[in-house]
């Protein structure tokens, strides 16, 4: 099996992991992705920047609580892995509601709007997912059920992706890749909307990425074999939360474009 060294770089005793860099790495290129965008909406940089300083941390603990509530018995026999987030096991929706939760009360502090500010942060949010999903790649999770390997060269899956997921003996599907490729497309899709249309509502972007996240997330989840489940039922939590963002995206979207006087311009100058 040709697996990849989920090891990045080894200091002394220090570990320096490649999901730890691949999650850093989508931090960074989000938070230039929405200073850009801060620019064109003449919006204060230094907001985004006091954001980041607090909302990343708490959005990390929301994600691995998340994660941590829904596999209680596990970490109940095993607190010490609690913390042990290097090893994965941090949960994107609940680093999403930690993170939504933070904001809304940042917001109304400064007195901010913050449908605005989940316009701009949303592309470079999903872009940061996007790039993510690699460190489930080089830790060997997020895989799919049991596949051949005729069936992934037939979707011209690159070769060492392919290696990477003969895991025990078989190959399986590679789904931290189809979310990865899913989240880019999503990126790509609303830069196109925001950049063909120059006057938006506020919400418009933020609602089209509940939209886009949750549709690819609901199927992608279904083909996962390491799926959070509600208690001991077949509800994967992932899906049922998936269909409830969808409905508040479309419900969101309606109404920010029927609410007057809810629109602001980008400047492409």
């Amino acid at each position: 099996m040709n697996y990849v060294d989920p090891i990045a770089l080894k200091l002394g005793p220090l570990e320096i992991h490649w999901y730890a860099l691949c999650i850093v790495t989508g931090i960074v290129c989000a938070v230039i992705m929405a200073v850009r965008e801060a620019k064109r909406l003449q919006m204060s940089e230094d907001d985004i920047y006091d954001f980041v300083l607090w909302g990343v941390p708490l959005s990390f603990i929301g994600a691995r609580l998340y994660y941590v509530v829904f596999r209680l018995d596990y970490y109940i026999a095993h607190p010490d892995q609690i913390i042990a987030i290097w090893n994965g096991g941090i949960a994107i929706y609940g680093g999403l509601i930690a993170g939504a939760i933070f904001l809304y009360f940042f917001c109304k502090k400064r007195h901010l709007n913050i449908w605005r500010y989940l316009d701009l942060a949303a592309p470079g949010v999903l872009l940061a997912q996007g790039i993510g999903r690699w460190g489930n790649f080089f830790n060997h999770e997020a895989y799919g059920n049991i596949v051949s390997r005729i069936t992934l060269e037939k979707q011209h899956i690159p070769n060492f992706i392919i290696e990477n997921m003969n895991i025990d003996g078989y190959y399986r599907q590679p789904t931290f890749f189809y979310e990865s490729v899913w989240d880019i497309l999503g990126v790509i899709m609303m830069c196109i909307y925001r950049h063909f249309h120059k006057t938006l509502h506020n919400g418009e972007i933020a609602s089209l990425y509940l939209m886009w996240y949750s549709v690819g997330r609901f199927f992608i989840e279904g083909l996962r074999s390491d799926s959070l489940y509600i208690g001991h039922t077949s509800l994967r939590v992932s899906q049922c939360l998936s269909v409830v963002l969808f409905i508040l995206g479309i419900v969101l979207f309606i109404y920010v474009r029927k609410k007057k006087n809810n629109t602001y311009q980008r400047n492409y100058k």
